[in-house]
């Protein structure tokens, strides 16, 4: 870690740390660093998540069973969920257990444990992939069949500002843009073993729209976005000054697992099609795997994301830019031996 000091934010004010944080999916991705962050800066940091790490105070647990781990959480001041389906491939059922009931029941143990704010990790998916230009938090959220992620992440968003202006709990929403760096699952590991075998496949050519966030510059808009009373109420997209296409971003994957050129690609109606039936074949036979029509519709993304409510309520400005954010992660890959 870096930077241990509270980012400052738009007049010139730092965040209080709170004196206690409990973080939902602690073990994941956006939770181990969030709490590596807190805990470098003095706050007492617990968490849940699905398999329990008593060296890091993380019990064992998911949304859909609070009462396991409820106890856990009392008398943090700050609650955070993180924890979520992980998946463009889930079933509408998993979907609204967790993205829905289960938010539901993250806060209800926010409340009964004494917590002032609530922070839930939602997602820019919940914009869709079919708009054009640059969406800000006053957008449509996607409705409808396909893309099911994008439509629960949007779901959990509005129970929680039902909560909110309920008067239950104060709570804040952050969107946060494609999420890498060390550590990361979905945009490194995942993609560097897919480029490795070659099968590594863009849709139309690579050209949809990829938002990517470096892992230290979401902490910084996190932390201003839990800990600032003008953040209350309010959403936010958390991400990098400029979007690229999928194309240069995932280039450098092909290029690091030592081949030429650039990543395949197809027409979005044939990935759509060839996915869907293995998307298929994989529930029939109940196997799991991220190969589905939505996964194709998320790299086909045709807008960005506006950051400029972060940047004037909250003062966020993202630091690190795309060509250190990959160099960073291609020390990380070759240091833990994913590539040579």
């Amino acid at each position: 870690m870096t930077d241990v000091t509270m980012p400052t934010g738009s007049a010139g004010q730092t965040p209080e740390v709170p004196r206690s944080v409990f973080i939902t999916g602690a073990s994941g991705f956006i939770g181990r660093a969030l709490a590596a962050r807190y805990k470098a800066l003095g706050a007492q940091v617990r968490g849940m998540d699905l398999i329990a790490d008593p060296a890091n105070d993380i019990v064992a647990g998911d949304l859909t069973r609070p009462k396991g781990w409820a106890g856990h959480a009392a008398g943090c001041e700050l609650f955070i969920n993180t924890a979520a389906v992980v998946s463009l491939a889930a079933s509408w059922k998993l979907y609204r257990d967790v993205s829905v009931q289960g938010v539901r029941n993250c806060l209800d143990v926010a409340i009964a444990g004494g917590a002032k704010r609530f922070v839930q990790f939602s997602s820019i998916a919940a914009l869709g992939w079919d708009y054009q230009g640059e969406a800000d938090e006053r957008s449509d959220v996607v409705i409808g069949n396909h893309y099911r992620y994008g439509v629960a992440k949007g779901a959990s968003e509005h129970v929680v500002l039902a909560a909110h202006a309920a008067g239950e709990i104060d709570c804040t929403i952050v969107r946060p843009g494609d999420v890498y760096g060390p550590g990361s699952r979905a945009w490194l590991s995942e993609p560097m073993k897919m480029a490795k075998a070659g099968a590594l496949i863009l849709p139309n050519g690579g050209k949809g729209i990829f938002t990517p966030v470096y892992i230290d510059d979401l902490l910084d808009g996190v932390m201003l976005a839990a800990g600032l009373p003008q953040a209350i109420g309010q959403i936010f997209h958390i991400s990098a000054s400029h979007a690229v296409s999928c194309k240069t971003f995932f280039s450098s994957h092909w290029r690091w697992a030592g081949r030429n050129g650039t990543p395949h690609t197809l027409p979005l109606c044939v990935a759509v099609a060839i996915t869907h039936v293995l998307w298929t074949v994989n529930r029939l036979l109940k196997k799991q795997g991220e190969v589905a029509p939505d996964t194709m519709y998320m790299f086909a993304r045709k807008g960005g994301v506006s950051i400029a409510k972060a940047q004037q309520v909250l003062g966020y400005q993202p630091k690190v830019d795309l060509e250190e954010g990959l160099r960073r992660s291609e020390a990380w890959l070759r240091e833990s031996g994913q590539i040579s």
